[in-house]
């Protein structure tokens, strides 16, 4: 009968006709666009050396930023930040390679030989215009500088400073958190340039100074003998100063490394690291 070969030929066609097609515009498809999380798998990143992470600091590399001048032992604030961000991207330790930067080629205009630099450098928009930043991760607090053994030098909270002489740089968000946190009794000794606040410190002509913790180390460390970081306190209102890393403008890798800045942040994995390099252990307790 010539009308059954008809009837199975139609119902062939039907089923054909409601069968399912490859979906390229739900991610499944071999034209779909890869997640973020794809992207960001290891092997997917354009790297500056295939197989490795260059992260750039430079030489010298500081305490507490970084231990006996070695970045890639993983000791100090900035090196145990960067091996962390290894980390979330998919490195071991053994897949880290460092490359000396000095600090103002870190962010200088032009192509770079790192794929990602690590050396205390503020987010700035002026910056911005010709290298990416990643997420901050460090909000830079300000500190306070006395000489050992001196009035103010064991004070342990803001409100014990009120009647301290403080030397401070005008301009500065420094100057800001001399007036609106520490509110001293008298009025600052304010002075045009950095080391005109050092140098007031070192011969008494101040109780204490106030400039963001990096600079307190660096005062400590190499300016102002005998002298000891009082405290750190944070930020007084408006847009926070913060640390980020450094990437070539138009870095493919930039939202992979903020992506695992962000998850330290949440795992509360940058304030333990924080508070074991740049807090009591560094010499620089809270003042509350």
């Amino acid at each position: 009968m010539a009308t059954r070969p008809l009837m199975l030929l139609a119902l062939a066609v039907a089923v054909v006709g409601c069968a399912p097609m490859d979906d390229t515009t739900t991610g499944t498809g071999a034209g779909a666009a890869p997640s973020q999380s794809t992207a960001c798998a290891k092997e997917q990143l354009a790297l500056f050396t295939p197989g490795k992470l260059t992260i750039g600091t430079d030489k010298p590399a500081y305490e507490p930023w970084f231990k006996d001048d070695d970045p890639a032992n993983g000791q100090g604030f900035e090196s145990a930040v960067a091996f962390a961000v290894a980390g979330e991207l998919g490195f071991d330790r053994t897949e880290v390679q460092w490359s000396t930067v000095k600090f103002d080629a870190a962010f200088a205009p032009g192509d770079k030989q790192f794929d990602f630099d690590v050396n205390q450098v503020s987010i700035t928009d002026d910056r911005a215009k010709v290298v990416d930043f990643s997420n901050g991760y460090y909000t830079v607090k300000q500190a306070v500088v006395a000489v050992e053994g001196g009035k103010y030098a064991g004070a342990t909270s803001v409100a014990e400073l009120a009647g301290a002489k403080i030397g401070v740089q005008v301009g500065t968000t420094s100057l800001d958190a001399v007036k609106n946190v520490i509110k001293p009794t008298d009025d600052p000794n304010v002075y045009n340039e950095q080391i005109d606040v050092v140098n007031a410190l070192k011969n008494k002509q101040v109780d204490a100074v106030v400039v963001d913790l990096p600079t307190a180390f660096y005062v400590t460390a190499a300016q102002v003998d005998n002298s000891k970081i009082v405290g750190q306190f944070g930020s007084t209102g408006g847009t926070p100063e913060e640390f980020g890393l450094v990437m070539e403008k138009g870095s493919a890798l930039k939202p992979c490394v903020d992506k695992a800045v962000e998850a330290l942040k949440t795992k509360g994995e940058l304030a333990k690291i924080e508070q074991q390099w740049l807090g009591s252990a560094a010499g620089a307790p809270e003042l509350r």
